[in-house]
């Protein structure tokens, strides 16, 4: 309720917590049928609440970072990055969850590939969406792309999401499988329980 309270331009928080309201709806009405290990729900949590914040201030112009920019003399506020970075570190984790649950890939070796591959799709489709909001929007689209200037900016988004997903499955992977371990129908659905 705090991010919908006097943002700092009404139409921009719209646009991106989209996302998060479709995430909320898909969870609620797939609860019960194709529940997430704990680890997916909060990473999802978290992302929502980072997602929620930039919606807020405007992702070029969240307070923390700017005193960050301004403490180290830098010239752009690099929230944006670290959004885009648990842009790709939360959507690894729940990408690499379907895959082994749903039995699309048999084998351990071509989780972490597959997954990193989805990933940067979803953040590709992401990059894809804010240029057609720039051309459907001109000029009033600024706040929502976040470029802040930067030529290279949906190259430097995608290239934070890929760096966010290697960290996720690198530093989660053994967690997210004993999570999933515990899922009632776990040992029914693992493809590669002994590979």
């Amino acid at each position: 309720m705090w991010s919908v309270i006097h943002p700092r331009d009404a139409l921009t928080w719209f646009l991106d917590v989209v996302p998060v309201l479709g995430a909320i709806v898909v969870l609620a009405l797939t609860r019960r049928a194709f529940p997430l290990t704990p680890l997916a729900y909060w990473l999802l949590l978290l992302l929502c609440v980072v997602i929620l914040i930039g919606a807020h201030y405007s992702f070029d112009r969240v307070p923390l970072f700017n005193w960050l920019r301004d403490y180290t003399g830098g010239h752009r506020n690099d929230f944006d990055k670290f959004a885009h970075f648990f842009q790709g570190f939360v959507p690894a984790i729940v990408i690499r969850e379907f895959l082994i649950q749903l039995g699309i890939v048999s084998s351990r070796f071509w989780v972490m590939p597959i997954a990193v591959g989805l990933t940067l799709a979803v953040s590709a489709t992401y990059e894809l969406v804010e240029w057609q909001a720039a051309v459907w929007m001109g000029d009033a689209a600024n706040a929502f792309i976040a470029a802040q200037g930067d030529p290279w900016d949906a190259q430097s988004d995608m290239g934070m999401a890929l760096v966010g997903a290697i960290v996720s499955l690198a530093l989660l992977g053994r967690i997210h499988d004993r999570q999933l371990r515990t899922l009632q129908y776990w040992t029914s659905i693992n493809p590669y329980s002994e590979n």
